[in-house]
């Protein structure tokens, strides 16, 4: 009788282990998308800031109203993008850009006033950090290609 084990390896010498599969990046994905994703994450918390900043500061409830659901929206927005660069889908990479665009010139139409100063100056400063990341990484779709050329060429040629 024959004690020895026999194992079914899944997979042939040549190929590669699964673990190095499951690590290696999709094809398709993009380049910073964890970035832009933690980026668009600390824009939705600072959009929260500012709400509750406004809550709390309000004297008139009209313009705090306003203020809140702007910000509850711009929220809503910037958090289904960053939910979309998770799952890497086509779309989010125009919305991160408006996102981005338009972050500077919200953060301004408050006039930098206490007790947003911090919030507003970040936010400004998110905005254009994320408009330049989402532009630095649009068309990338996958790591750029070894370079294979051989740098030291030798002459075959007898020197005379």
């Amino acid at each position: 009788m024959n004690n020895h084990r026999i194992t079914n390896n899944s997979h042939q010498p040549a190929d590669p282990p699964a673990a190095a599969a499951a690590t290696a990046p999709a094809a398709g994905s993009r380049p910073g998308r964890r970035l832009i994703t933690a980026l668009l994450l600390t824009a939705a918390a600072l959009d929260l800031t500012r709400c509750g900043l406004a809550l709390a500061t309000a004297r008139h409830p009209g313009p705090a109203a306003a203020l809140i659901t702007a910000g509850l929206a711009a929220t809503a927005l910037t958090l289904c993008t960053a939910r979309g660069y998770q799952h890497n889908r086509p779309w989010p990479a125009w919305a991160a850009l408006l996102i981005g665009a338009a972050s500077a010139p919200q953060a301004a139409a408050t006039g930098y006033h206490p007790p947003f100063t911090t919030p507003d100056t970040a936010t400004a400063a998110l905005g254009i950090l994320l408009t330049v990341t989402v532009l630095a990484t649009t068309g990338q779709t996958r790591q750029p290609a070894p370079d294979t050329d051989n740098p030291c060429t030798i002459s075959r040629r007898p020197t005379p």
